[in-house]
């Protein structure tokens, strides 16, 4: 029936303009009958089309018989149409044949090819074949489409309401105690002290230092490359200290650009005299790392593309073996792209996340099957043939999983696939490959995201923009699958309820947008206390673990606001800064204490990458290394 549908709309005419007028037909003469068009007061948050540039919605339920029973109603006259055809098809048969369709028949519809506008179309449609699904979904389960598996934040201009004891405790940080913020303003000030943070941070810190932020502006929560800059922004504007709070490597960077920026005598220090370790960062320094640069290094024109969370020991001995790019999350697929560009039969070594590898592969995988445009859109030296010649090019370390994102696992996945199909998903290059794949379907449908954090909080904060230039009259709820750490949540709280705030100061109301926290039961922990029941985490154990994320890591958690303001009430006295000693990052001096020191070695890798970021090419240095080192 499906392909029926969509055989009739393909004959209506040769081109998109003729197929696309005899569905705008279609919808008016439905919305003429009121025939299957969707009665008013079933428009609603659960049965809006998300995705969709023009407010649509279809309503689904079961008749007397078990059989699917479908309305729709758009203000498009041409999604009008394509929902009056596919209530057409779904309507009488047996949900789990409704299911079992796939959006394929929107491509036989030749809808969306072309411009960009009719390829956003044809997702839209798709994505109203997914909000069907999802209502079914729960009916068979017998229960409400409101009925939720996963806990969330939702979130209004003047409120943050949460649905279950897992969001609760992710909200209740979100207002933090105005005495704390108080003192630690006042000791930043009096101090010169500047602060740089991981979005990964506890939510109660975040809390405390976003609040801060307000009153003092040597404050920062970002990605951990971004940190050091930040930090380097903060000395040259009178900061005299810098405190780190994050793991080891981040420290480390923070020490090691400020060095390379000419302020060495700028203090920097950590939040704990002991280790605050990384699994992922010590997986680089395994033997079996060693062994794969070993086998790399013996490769002609290799490279070595490392991710940013390491420690410049590993980055330095790295780039000793094969010459080294370091790369975040965020440009990682543009380094690999401009490796291949710039550097004929180039061999890509990719490491030390294993996930990260997978993704990275399953992307350009993806990639093979693109048109030439949007392939070109990542990368203009790229089609899909030189896509294909890259992939047996590329290789990952298979065994350095970073085990906290296990939390997303094959379970978690199949729930929301189940739920949430039809929300925008976001995945960091992290996650393991079910959660990542969930958001590369979604993003070929115009519902997803997959980079790193500030990739995440960029894109929700996008699409909350376009929700209030739509200013749909009676409102939406945007949602949100947050697809990595929960440290997050309090930058994107932030950062949409501006958005919010002001859009209702302009008369644009009735806006939501909930975060999803697609997390299992075993990622809390109970705390026996009336006020904050649970928190996200395991409750017990060191390093990384299968329950819990970053934020919830111990080692993370001796970042916590105690230790901050301890570090602080040290600087500037004699005796303060003697203890503080401890709390410094390791410097790396040279093997020999001749040469250049093994944080300048390790930092090589990381100019590389600035080299890039600015110029948009890899240097002349790092090419030739690349094509001359093995031949």
């Amino acid at each position: 029936a499906a392909d029926l549908a969509a055989a009739s709309i393909a004959r209506a005419g040769a081109d998109v303009a003729s197929r696309l007028k005899a569905l705008m037909v279609l919808g008016r003469t439905r919305r003429a009958s009121g025939d299957g068009v969707c009665p008013q007061e079933r428009r609603n948050a659960m049965t809006r089309v998300m995705g969709c540039a023009s407010a649509s919605w279809i309503y689904v339920e079961l008749d007397e018989r078990g059989r699917t029973r479908a309305s729709c109603a758009s203000e498009s006259d041409a999604t009008a149409g394509y929902g009056a055809l596919l209530c057409d098809v779904i309507t009488g048969r047996a949900p789990g044949d409704v299911l079992g369709l796939d959006d394929s028949f929107v491509d036989a519809m030749q809808i969306g090819i072309g411009s960009k506008m009719e390829k956003s179309r044809a997702n839209g449609f798709k994505n109203m074949l997914e909000t069907a699904k999802k209502q079914l979904r729960a009916l068979e389960a017998g229960a409400s489409a409101n009925s939720d598996p996963f806990p969330s934040l939702i979130v209004l201009a003047d409120e943050v309401r949460a649905r279950g004891s897992f969001a609760a405790s992710q909200a209740s940080y979100l207002e933090p105690d105005e005495g704390k913020v108080r003192a630690l303003v006042d000791v930043l000030q009096a101090k010169k002290i500047g602060i740089v943070a991981h979005f990964y941070m506890d939510p109660e810190v975040q809390g405390v230092l976003m609040a801060a932020k307000a009153s003092y502006p040597h404050i920062a929560i970002s990605d951990s490359l971004v940190m050091a800059d930040l930090a380097v922004k903060m000395v040259e504007q009178g900061c005299e200290t810098i405190g780190v709070l994050g793991v080891d490597f981040m420290s480390e960077n923070v020490r090691a650009i400020i060095d390379e920026a000419g302020h060495a005598d700028a203090k920097v220090y950590r939040m704990a005299a002991e280790e605050i370790g990384c699994s992922l960062a010590e997986a680089a320094q395994s033997v079996s790392y060693d062994s794969y640069l070993d086998d790399a290094g013996n490769t002609a024109n290799s490279v070595h593309v490392i991710y940013i969370n390491t420690g410049l020991d590993t980055k330095a001995a790295a780039n000793a073996k094969i010459p080294t790019i370091t790369c975040t999350s965020s440009n990682v697929v543009s380094t690999v792209l401009q490796a291949a560009a710039q550097i004929p039969d180039v061999n890509v070594f990719y490491g030390p996340d294993t996930y990260m590898g997978g993704n990275l592969a399953e992307l350009l995988r993806r990639m093979t099957t693109w048109d030439d445009e949007d392939i070109k859109a990542l990368h203009p030296a790229h089609d899909r043939d030189t896509i294909k010649a890259l992939l047996p090019r590329l290789r990952y370390f298979n065994d350095g999983t970073c085990m906290v994102h296990d939390m997303f696992g094959k379970d978690v996945c199949d729930t929301v696939r189940s739920y949430y199909g039809d929300a925008y998903q976001t995945a960091h290059f992290e996650v393991p490959g079910e959660m990542f794949k969930l958001a590369m379907e979604a993003k070929d449908r115009g519902l997803g995201v997959v980079g790193s954090t500030q990739n995440i909080l960029d894109y929700t904060c996008a699409r909350v923009d376009e929700a209030i230039e739509r200013a749909l009259p009676e409102g939406e709820r945007l949602r949100f699958v947050l697809g990595t750490e929960t440290g997050m949540v309090t930058s994107i709280v932030r950062a949409v309820q501006s958005r919010l705030r002001d859009a209702k100061a302009k008369g644009v109301a009735n806006l939501e947008a909930e975060i999803v926290f697609p997390v299992s039961s075993d990622a809390i922990t109970q705390t026996g206390e009336a006020d904050v029941p649970v928190v996200p985490g395991p409750s017990a154990g060191e390093g990384c673990s299968l329950d819990g994320g970053c934020a919830s890591c111990p080692y993370m958690k001796m970042n916590s606001y105690d230790a901050l303001m301890k570090m602080c009430d040290k600087v500037g006295s004699p005796a303060g800064q003697a203890m503080l000693a401890a709390q410094e990052p390791r410097k790396y001096e040279s093997a020999d204490g001749a040469g250049p020191s093994i944080a300048a070695q390790g930092c090589v890798p990381i100019l590389h990458m600035r080299h890039f970021q600015k110029n948009k090419t890899f240097s002349d240095a790092l090419v030739a290394d690349i094509t001359s080192r093995r031949r």
